[in-house]
């Protein structure tokens, strides 16, 4: 038995699950503060042996591996559609944090990033930016792409750009996967700007850029699709879409004491974010 906060209410604790696309996902601020939320309130959160993409991201193997775990409630981070839908059938409460959520009857929450991706990418073709590609995580591109996702396709259209798998490639998320979804783009036609989704991509990119002698923003310029602590030791500074992780956390742990006290809540929600016009974009280089 916990007593929540402020309530009073006394009312059991929930094993909470907290299933993330990688295991390096696990260190990062917002999961470490709502771990340490969730204890606080009494409950008993914990991350599981497998990460969504160590099981496929496949249904099936997701679906026989949290019927094998001892979990009464989960926080499933980055979900792809397929599987949030699988989440959402079950009698047993989920929460979708950010991935593929809407229209689904679950809670979820995640930054507003639509309109931002919008504003980055009128930004990039404002400055002469033409051969933009998308390096985008498969949860938000299959089965179709997320409205996120969409809105960069929408904006370069609008602009005249004939859109296709150039802007958005599809790529085997491994670290053997990525380096050859960057050679095949910067072997014929390179990109004059990248859009690249999270941290952990970006300064792999990075380092691959520098390795082929290739600057940023003299050759190609970078925009993160998220915020990153190590940002604020970056010169040029780092153009990315920002966040703000409280809000986001706060939301999960109020639902998981709803949950605790037999209370259905399947609200979603979408928080602000803004970009941050950083010195890794700049005019497109000369001769594109």
């Amino acid at each position: 038995q916990i007593v929540l906060p402020k309530e009073g209410l006394t009312t059991p604790a929930l094993r909470v699950a907290l299933m993330l696309p990688e295991v390096s996902d696990r260190g990062v601020n917002p999961m470490l503060e709502l771990r340490y939320l969730l204890e606080d309130a009494g409950h008993l959160p914990f991350f599981p042996d497998k990460t969504l993409n160590e099981l496929g991201m496949d249904v099936g193997r997701v679906s026989r591996f949290v019927k094998r775990s001892n979990a009464n409630a989960w926080v499933v981070g980055a979900g792809s559609r397929e599987v949030l839908a699988w989440f959402a059938e079950q009698e047993f409460p989920a929460f979708a944090f950010f991935g593929s959520r809407s229209g689904l009857p679950m809670a979820g929450i995640g930054p507003d990033k639509a309109p931002v991706m919008a504003e980055v990418v009128r930004k990039l073709v404002s400055l002469g930016h033409r051969r933009i590609s998308c390096l985008i995580r498969h949860q938000h591109r299959l089965p179709e792409p997320s409205r996120s996702v969409r809105s960069i396709l929408d904006e370069l259209e609008a602009a005249g750009i004939q859109t296709g798998e150039f802007n958005l490639p599809d790529w085997k998320e491994d670290m053997e996967g990525f380096k050859a979804i960057l050679d095949s783009l910067f072997g014929v036609s390179s990109p004059t700007a990248l859009i690249i989704d999270e941290a952990f991509l970006y300064y792999a990119t990075l380092q691959y850029l520098a390795m082929r002698g290739l600057r940023v923003p003299g050759d190609v310029s970078l925009v993160c699709t998220d915020g990153d602590a190590g940002f604020l030791w970056c010169r040029p500074t780092v153009a990315h879409i920002r966040w703000d992780a409280g809000p986001v956390v706060r939301r999960i742990v109020r639902w998981a004491n709803n949950i605790a006290r037999g209370k259905n809540d399947c609200r979603q929600s979408c928080t602000k974010a803004e970009f941050v016009k950083g010195g890794t974009i700049g005019a497109v280089p000369k001769g594109f």
